[in-house]
């Protein structure tokens, strides 16, 4: 079957302008990840912010309650006794100096970044290299930070950051389309519960506009707010 024609069969019974309650939008979306992999299933947001204006930037970090289906590589750049709990923690690459000179050479091989707050000035150099992809730690979404065992094992667990993006969208993972419906409903709520509370103070208006979901190959589903943030905001 031809790319398109895979396309076309699975928007079959969606609605484009419909907006759909969560346990529907996800019922539908689950039914058309046919793909020959477990589709990661992820949510794009609408949000009522010009994030060019400092007190529009919506970043935060949510713990989902049912993970993300997926097993992060942990980095922690940390010394002594805070490299030791970091290991013991789970976390698969610990270092300092020698893992700065690793990743300025190119070599990047986790999906998250943790450091102590006495390596910042170490890791800064970092900045161009860790920063176009997301992985620099930063104590806003709890990634520099003294306590790295409970960094490490919420970013094991299911620890998504979100940023807001040019345009004003949020975009992330909520979970694999071999999840249960149920599994899927709760950490979709918990992602814009999460960038509910983040609402910066310059947002005017409706802050949280459209938010849809899909899977990995699938058509995207829009989602009706009530039914994901009571309190529409």
């Amino acid at each position: 079957m031809s790319q398109g024609k895979r396309i076309n069969n699975a928007r079959e019974g969606i609605e484009r302008t419909k907006l759909y309650p969560i346990d529907q939008a996800v019922k539908l979306v689950r039914e058309r990840a046919k793909a020959k992999f477990d589709e990661t299933v992820e949510i794009a947001m609408n949000l009522g912010v010009d994030p060019k204006h400092a007190d529009q930037m919506v970043r935060g970090v949510v713990n989902l309650p049912n993970g993300t289906g997926r097993t992060l590589k942990v980095a922690v750049f940390a010394r002594g006794p805070k490299a030791d709990e970091a290991k013991a923690a789970g976390a698969d690459i610990v270092g300092a100096d020698e893992l700065v000179n690793e990743v300025m050479g190119g070599k990047i091989e986790f999906d998250r970044c943790i450091a102590t707050p006495d390596m910042m000035g170490l890791v800064g150099r970092l900045g161009k290299v860790l920063g176009p992809r997301g992985l620099m730690p930063n104590p806003r979404v709890g990634t520099v930070t003294m306590d790295v065992a409970a960094a490490v094992k919420a970013s094991k667990g299911g620890a998504v950051e979100f940023r807001v993006e040019k345009a004003g969208i949020i975009q992330g993972t909520v979970g694999k389309a071999s999840f249960d419906d149920g599994k899927l409903v709760e950490n979709i709520k918990a992602f814009v519960d999460a960038v509910s509370k983040a609402k910066p103070s310059g947002a005017k208006g409706n802050y949280i506009q459209r938010v849809a979901i899909s899977s990995t190959m699938g058509p995207g589903v829009k989602v009706e707010l009530a039914s994901v943030a009571p309190t529409t905001v």
